[in-house]
């Protein structure tokens, strides 16, 4: 009886673990994409409630190497020229459907001044004023906010905002913005949370 016990509870934390790890996009990694290491990171305390959504204003990018050179300019550019850490947004998301690691879930990032310390910044590659997202890249972004709420790094009453709710920025773009508004965690009136 004892043994049957354990078996038991042997298969419902291996189903527990593939059911977890099924909804978590694969993930590029810093050394995936060649990028630099940060030049000091500070601790994101989680899980946070707040997840941004905005753009990088750069072209689009649909294969791997495309989406890791602009990954890679992303962040020289961030670095020499603004001073940052390390790359601004938490995540980047490319055309492809890949996500991008930046600071990630457990380092503050440099995506929404005021909001860097409470939030989880995600960044969709290219122009989407005019650009269209990827349904591949959309699904990657529902999958990866999927994955930090069940593996703890956001709350599970987190909301999705667009960049341009908190601060002066057309950022996400128009048409993406137009997106994630008809996503079931989207919030509104941001007048509860805004700085």
């Amino acid at each position: 009886m004892k043994r049957a016990k354990y078996y038991c509870i042997l298969l419902v934390l291996i189903l527990q673990w593939c059911y977890s790890s099924a909804t978590c996009p694969q993930i590029a990694t810093r050394k995936d994409w060649d990028g630099l290491r940060p030049v000091h990171v500070s601790y994101l305390p989680r899980p946070v409630a707040l997840v941004i959504i905005q753009h990088t204003v750069t072209p689009t990018c649909k294969t791997d190497a495309e989406c890791a050179e602009r990954v890679r300019n992303i962040q020289s550019y961030h670095m020499e020229s603004l001073n940052y850490w390390d790359i601004g947004p938490s995540f980047l998301i490319g055309g492809n459907g890949k996500v991008y690691e930046g600071p990630g879930w457990l380092h503050v990032g440099a995506h929404t001044y005021g909001y860097n310390s409470k939030s989880i910044g995600i960044s969709f590659i290219g122009n989407f004023n005019n650009d269209e997202p990827t349904s591949k890249a959309l699904d990657a972004a529902k999958a990866l906010i999927k994955c930090g709420v069940e593996n703890g790094h956001l709350a599970s009453n987190y909301h999705v905002v667009g960049h341009r709710q908190l601060i002066a920025t057309e950022s996400p773009g128009r048409k993406l913005y137009n997106e994630i508004r008809r996503w079931s965690d989207w919030l509104d009136d941001v007048t509860s949370i805004k700085n």
